[in-house]
């Protein structure tokens, strides 16, 4: 039998893409496994879909690009909005603008609930339709700040989240309008004050939950290695460890999008020399991380079309962005 498709393994496919010597083969590597069931966890069949859709798009190929993002819907029926937006988009792009507005305008209400749910308007955007995509954008803006407005007593959970969509959406209404050439207008000036914000605060780091301590695949591997007892702290798997670190920056981003988070890189040998070869626990691993602040503190989370911060060479949308939902 065929080795299994590990996740790992996903992500390479994902960072190579069409820049790969052989994208058809990077493809059948992925649409063999999901069809011989050997992607190793069942949740991430859907992904690997994607991913074998992505590439074929940017080869050109987007009629079988549809027919993977297709299988990708079905493959997550509970958890399948990203999967849907994609199809909405692609179908944009194969002029089938009925079908395409369809999906897309049934996602729409995401807007104004999901803090992530903003790939709906990438999806219009990237197909010729940035004007619809900045209404629906502002719209919703609209929409969350008057509720925030009528709802002084919301709970602080309910604030947050609220919060995390105004930012993400000012921010990304931003960009897209600079992109079009269009002049600032008074919610322009709204992300410019939370892009501030978030620079700041990050300036400001000294100590304290603002920062998280990532550990590249290599680190992380050595890091078990060496300290076998922080497989009580970590999980098992870097793929998981990143997923989790990508989790609970979502969870933390109080002022929403992330302001005021960053990440700091661990290595083993930074860490040694901090040690030497005493056992470690999370006190010890959070002075770690402290000790990291002045080296350098990644600001999160990148842009949607930027790499992701967790190394993968991947676009941020692509790889830990819908995967963290999971």
């Amino acid at each position: 039998m065929s080795e299994l498709l590990t996740a790992d393994r996903i992500e390479e496919i994902a960072a190579l893409g069409s820049e790969s010597p052989d994208p058809a083969a990077l493809v059948a590597e992925l649409v063999g496994a999901v069809d011989e069931g050997r992607v190793a966890d069942p949740d991430e069949t859907g992904y690997a879909l994607l991913v074998a859709a992505d590439i074929l798009e940017q080869a050109g190929d987007l009629a079988d690009a549809l027919t993977l993002a297709t299988r990708a819907v079905a493959e997550q029926p509970d958890d399948n909005a990203y999967a849907r937006a994609v199809r909405g988009g692609l179908l944009l792009r194969l002029g089938r603008s009925d079908e395409g507005l369809a999906e897309l305008t049934a996602l729409r209400p995401l807007l104004e609930t999901d803090p992530e749910a903003t790939y709906v308007v990438d999806e219009l955007a990237e197909s010729g339709h940035a004007e619809l995509a900045l209404e629906w954008l502002t719209g919703a803006l609209d929409a969350i700040l008057e509720r925030t407005r009528t709802q002084q007593h919301a709970s602080e959970d309910a604030q947050d989240e609220a919060a995390a969509m105004i930012y993400g959406l000012a921010r990304q209404r931003h960009d897209l309008r600079e992109e079009l050439g269009l002049p600032h207008d008074e919610h322009d000036n709204l992300a410019d004050r939370l892009r501030d914000a978030a620079s700041h605060a990050l300036d400001a780091l000294d100590d304290g939950p603002a920062t998280l301590l990532f550990w590249p695949k290599p680190e992380f591997d050595a890091l078990l290695v060496r300290w076998p007892a922080l497989t009580e702290s970590y999980p098992s798997t870097w793929d998981e460890h990143r997923a989790q670190t990508e989790r609970a920056l979502v969870d933390a981003s109080g002022i929403g999008g992330g302001v005021g988070l960053g990440i700091v890189t661990g290595s083993v040998k930074g860490l040694s020399a901090l040690v030497g070869a005493d056992p470690i626990d999370e006190d010890t691993l959070d002075e770690y991380a402290d000790s990291l602040d002045g080296a350098g503190v990644t600001a999160w989370p990148p842009g949607r079309n930027d790499t992701c911060w967790c190394g993968s060479g991947a676009k941020y949308k692509k790889c830990c962005l819908p995967r963290s939902r999971s």
